[in-house]
């Protein structure tokens, strides 16, 4: 009771170092911004409250993410406060903005811990549906359908589905992940067991070297190779575009790919 009685009596102190003004006049300027709307009340309670915003944006500090990033996304949090806070229901203005104004920051570590980008209300529905699973789960002492989900959390079915699925995306498996057993010497990673060869990546020499003999062969075998194997025509066709016959387009042809073939070993 003592100790309730010392945080009472600190409370208006708090309030007047935060904001320069006792609980009464805060009262009352929030009372006048809640008749008239009036932008200038608005800004100025604002300003009077950023240092509640940077006092709890610090008790995130070394969670990776600047204090200058949380400090203004908490000022999203301040500015909502301000707009839905009811001066008539009695409490501090701090009491009511400071769920807000941390909710608004865990909301952006949440955002920032996804590996894709995911809609916010997909994000909430599929937190809702988490914690539905786990209380149905008790209830029926069996895994629900996603339809049982949908209604616990008043919910679309589809849109339950949606959410669930995205929710795998919360933390994507790193392809460096140990993909062994903890007395396994060999250290393998996932990416031994799901990648492979990449066969035109192989083939990207050999075409190159194809293209580079294509150019030192005689113009007429060079010729015959294009019209067969670039425009897939028959002998009896290259014959007559060349006015040659037959059997000396498949003479030509075969000394063609032996030459060819002889530059690319040699350059192998």
């Amino acid at each position: 009771m003592r100790a309730a009685s010392k945080a009472k009596q600190k409370a208006p102190a708090a309030e007047r170092k935060r904001t320069g003004l006792d609980q009464q006049e805060l009262e009352r300027l929030f009372r006048d911004f809640k008749r008239t709307s009036d932008p200038r009340l608005r800004e100025r309670l604002i300003k009077m409250h950023l240092n509640l915003v940077r006092f709890l944006a610090r008790k995130f500090a070394n969670r990776g993410e600047p204090v200058d990033d949380l400090i203004q996304v908490g000022n999203i949090g301040l500015i909502n406060a301000v707009d839905r806070f009811d001066p008539e229901r009695g409490i501090r203005f701090a009491t009511y903005a400071t769920p807000t104004i941390v909710g608004e920051i865990k909301r952006y570590f949440r955002d920032r811990g996804w590996a894709i980008k995911v809609p916010r209300r997909l994000q909430e529905v599929n937190l809702a549906a988490n914690k539905a699973v786990d209380q149905l789960v008790q209830r029926f002492d069996r895994s629900p359908t996603v339809a049982e989900i949908a209604q616990e959390i008043g919910s679309t079915e589809e849109e339950t589905l949606e959410a669930i699925e995205l929710g795998q995306m919360y933390e994507l498996i790193s392809l460096d992940s140990d993909a062994g057993q903890p007395e396994d010497e060999s250290h393998t990673v996932l990416a031994d067991y799901i990648g492979e060869d990449d066969v035109i990546l192989d083939e990207i020499g050999t075409r190159s070297s194809l293209v580079d003999g294509l150019k030192r062969l005689p113009e007429r075998e060079r010729k015959i190779l294009e019209l067969r194997f670039f425009r897939n025509m028959s002998q009896t066709d290259v014959a007559r575009t060349l006015s040659i016959s037959q059997m000396h387009v498949s003479r030509l042809q075969q000394k063609a790919l032996s030459r060819l073939r002889e530059i690319v070993r040699g350059e192998q």
